[in-house]
């Protein structure tokens, strides 16, 4: 009892000093809790959804996927007969029978041929407007679609784009481009996690979307009364007998719901991870502020021995703080949790993916997860200060606070130190001359693992030569206040080198992700200019393939040289070694392709890879396979017959752009697969003639005006969009690594916060001798910047040599350039700077206004 009444007094009297900390364990727990809030809430609302939508059995046509959403490769939905509703309709235990069409291979554009996709990456869909959908659909606006001439859209896309009754949108599909005038407009009656949906009447989404009437792709089964889901799937099935899909209401819930939990598991993981980053930075400010605690108390803890107390009795005392220290920092950190999951869900609005606070879900398991988190996080890292503080002496009541060092655990953790930072060079070292990227990957990790060890081990050590530096060059220019800022930073090199490292874990991320990002552009765009031989590239950023149409309109543009067709199938393959490798993809191009695209062989020619019945496959598939020129391979074409093809060509593997693609000519294509069942063109590349390239560019955006849902790039285009992806990337992840830095920056503030109480009486002597306010501040800034600067240096260094390491892998895979990029280094390093003059603003104020003759009299 006495142990915890000293610890709750101990806590209380420094509270002050111990609110930085809790305030790094609140953040670390709230970005946990705050996933996982947020990320179950899109698990219910999709439940939720997906029950909702789904009819007590669905049948879908042959080669769709269990979320009824594939299209095939021509582009249109795989479809049934309607006479398949009549069959259904006779099954015993059916109530209701209803045919639908649907598609999500489309693209819908406002008057202004503007995109009316949401910008969120979830689909657009449109179908035709059925008795399912209006169980979770209110029109509350007009009315629902009757004829070719009209459209209902859904409350949440008319909304976002300003739509109303009378407005005209265009629906483009495989078929062609259908116009028609917003007859309604629909709310959810469930929340909308952001889909844009438009209905037209069946027969016109029929002819948009399929091109002809008396087919569907879903019939949607209702039970009758008494007749289980189970039971009338098996009835259907038994009616219809093979080559459709049934699914009861669970199944296709069930299909729907495991494609969303793969992106939520993605995101859960990644941040997740980025919590335990923070968690990891925190551990370094909650070490740093107890072990600091200790040393003040020195005396106090000497004394308490002095009149009694055991080792075990301080040891607890000092863990009872962290404690308390956990509970309270973890109780606010669930809270705020909740908050941030509201916060995410209202982001996520504001790009279009709306979430319903109604459906927030927090799970038991979730702040119970938390609160454990948290407090074993927090005693953990108070274990140490606690151990220390139970070896004090009473004779240590007798000295003036602060333990001295301890000089043989120094050496001890130096030779460790080195130990751990040697092997995991040694690991980065193996990582990069790996011949084999999964074995390189795991040296990768070990080695990323033991030289952040390593370097937080050595900090203390590096902290002495690096702040010596570091006073060198920025601080002997400001006289006396400088040096006395260099020597206060190397007073304590445990405290300098423990601090620096929170912020150098963070700061090592960064630099890492940066490399490995810039080399991913700069060895895409070298690989670019090597081998890409065409001028422009056509294509749909939403994944729609491109139609005859477009085709016809992108080689009647004047002032093209050639135009190269693309598409990518699936067959089942049968090789010379006798295997069948089920739905491989086979390229289908124009022979001027292999001008196009200037892909290294290591046997034969390519140009012979698009003769009648031949093909080519790269030297891994063909080492695997026992394939060598003139092998011939068997191929099953899913739409078609079965075709005997020669290899008359085997490319190299070893690139980035098409890498591990096999190629036919689409002549030969055409000869085995009918017309109608013919996939349309995944991309179209087009050539300029000499001299023509300026003019060319601008006719082709011309001639593709009506077609909106395609892009038009010349290489420069290219390489900025495919910069641009990465870089929006590594901004989602720097924004989530400042977590780990905000943590970071509070451990400088608490440092410094408990630096100046530590130094009381020195700084009021300071004052006495006629040190300035102005100058005690300065010192205090500046002591600060060293500190922030020093954990920079450290953590860009480390992250760029993990980053290069990470691109020799890379290169492995064809990214074979590594660029270090200097400007987002060094505006890195310099920001800092500004960190540390931030982190220095009210310590140093808190300094200043100290009144000198109280802090001479401090004990």
């Amino acid at each position: 009892m006495t142990v915890m009444k000293t610890s709750m007094r101990n806590f209380v009297a420094h509270k002050g000093r111990m609110a930085l900390s809790a305030v790094a364990v609140l953040l670390s727990v709230a970005f946990v809790c705050g996933t996982l809030v947020f990320t179950d809430t899109m698990n219910t609302t999709f439940d939720k959804l997906f029950a909702a939508t789904s009819s007590d059995v669905t049948v879908s046509a042959k080669g769709a996927s269990d979320t009824g959403e594939t299209t095939s490769d021509n582009g249109k939905p795989p479809v049934m007969p309607a006479s398949v509703v009549a069959k259904v309709r006779a099954a015993d235990g059916v109530k209701a029978a209803e045919g639908t069409v649907f598609s999500t291979s489309v693209t819908v554009v406002d008057a202004k041929k503007d995109s009316l996709s949401p910008s969120s990456g979830a689909p657009t869909i449109v179908g035709s407007w059925n008795s399912n959908d209006a169980r979770t659909m209110k029109i509350t606006s007009g009315a629902a679609p009757r004829n070719s001439g009209q459209v209902m859209v859904d409350a949440d896309t008319a909304d976002k784009h300003h739509l109303g009754l009378g407005d005209e949108i265009g629906v483009i599909s495989a078929v062609g481009t259908h116009t028609a005038k917003i007859s309604g407009i629909a709310d959810f009656t469930v929340t909308n996690p952001g889909a844009a949906i438009f209905y037209l009447d069946t027969r016109t989404a029929q002819r948009t979307l399929v091109g002809q009437s008396g087919v569907f792709t879903n019939v949607n089964v209702t039970a009758a009364s008494g007749v289980t889901d189970a039971q009338l799937k098996k009835n259907v099935t038994g009616e219809l007998g093979a080559g459709y899909q049934v699914q009861t209401a669970k199944e296709t819930a069930d299909a729907n719901q495991k494609d969303v939990e793969s992106l939520m598991d993605v995101m859960r993981y990644a941040m997740l991870g980025f919590a335990g980053i923070a968690f990891l930075v925190g551990i370094f400010l909650i070490i740093n502020t107890f072990s600091m605690l200790v040393a003040q108390r020195t005396r106090e803890i000497g004394l308490m021995r002095a009149v009694g107390s055991s080792r075990g009795q301080v040891n607890r005392s000092v863990l009872v703080e962290a404690l308390l220290l956990g509970v309270v920092g973890s109780v606010l950190g669930v809270g705020a949790g909740v908050g941030i999951a509201v916060g995410l869900m209202k982001l996520m609005g504001s790009i279009g993916m709306h979430l319903s606070t109604s459906d927030l879900t927090v799970a038991w398991t979730t702040p119970a997860l938390g609160l454990v988190l948290g407090v074993v996080v927090t005693v953990l890292a108070a274990y140490l200060p606690a151990r220390r503080a139970g070896k004090v002496s009473p004779m240590a009541a007798l000295r003036d606070a602060g333990a001295p060092a301890d000089a043989r655990a120094g050496r001890i953790r130096a030779l460790v130190g080195l130990a751990l930072t040697g092997a995991g060079g040694y690991g980065l070292y193996l990582a990069s001359a790996a011949d084999k990227a999964k074995e390189g990957s795991a040296w990768l990790g070990l080695g990323i693992v033991l030289s952040l060890i390593g370097f937080v081990v050595i900090g203390p050590l590096l902290a002495g030569a690096v702040v010596r530096v570091l006073g060198a060059v920025l601080l002997r220019m400001f006289g006396p206040v400088g040096r006395m800022a260099e020597r206060n930073a190397l007073r304590n090199p445990r405290r300098t080198g423990a601090t620096g490292a929170a912020l150098m874990i963070g700061l090592a991320l960064v630099a890492c992700l940066s490399v490995v990002g810039s080399s991913m552009v700069a060895s895409a765009t070298d690989q670019l200019d090597k081998t890409v031989g065409t001028d422009f590239i056509i294509q749909s950023d939403s994944g729609q393939r491109i139609t005859p149409q477009a085709v016809k309109a992108v080689k009647d543009t004047q002032g093209l040289a050639r135009v190269t067709e693309y598409r990518v199938t699936e067959a089942d393959y049968t090789t010379p070694d006798g295997k069948t490798l089920k739905d491989t993809d086979i390229t289908a191009a124009d022979p001027t392709y292999a001008t196009d695209l200037r892909t290294k062989t290591v046997a034969g020619n390519l140009a012979d890879a698009y003769l009648p019945d031949s093909m080519s496959v790269h030297d891994k598939f063909a080492e695997a396979h026992g394939i060598h020129l003139g092998s011939e391979i068997t191929l099953k074409f899913k739409e078609g017959r079965t075709a005997r093809l020669t290899v008359r060509a085997i490319t190299s593997s070893d690139g980035l752009i098409d890498a591990g693609s096999k190629y036919m000519s689409i002549a030969t294509l055409a000869k085995y697969v009918p017309a109608d069942k013919m996939p349309l063109d995944d991309l179209v590349f087009a050539t300029a003639k000499d001299g023509q390239q300026d003019s060319a560019y601008k006719s082709l955006k011309t001639a593709l005006h009506d077609y909106p849902q395609y892009t038009v790039r010349d290489q420069t285009d290219y390489k900025d969009a495919l910069k641009d992806q990465i870089g929006q990337l590594l901004n989602l992840i720097y924004g989530l690594l400042a977590l780990a830095i905000i943590v970071a920056v509070l451990g400088v503030v608490n440092t410094l916060a408990l630096s100046v109480v530590e130094r009381t009486r020195e700084i009021g002597l300071m004052r006495a001798i006629g040190l300035s306010r102005r100058q005690l501040r300065r010192m205090i800034r500046m002591e600060s910047v060293v500190i922030a600067l020093f954990g920079a240096l450290l953590g860009l260094g480390l992250g760029m040599g993990w980053g290069a390491t990470a691109q020799k892998l890379l290169a492995l895979q064809g990214l074979k350039v590594l660029e270090i990029p200097w400007p987002t280094i060094t505006g890195v390093f310099l920001g800092s700077a500004f960190v540390g003059l931030f982190a220095a603003l009210v310590p140093a104020f808190r300094a200043g206004r100290m009144n000198v003759l109280n802090a001479i009299a401090t004990d």
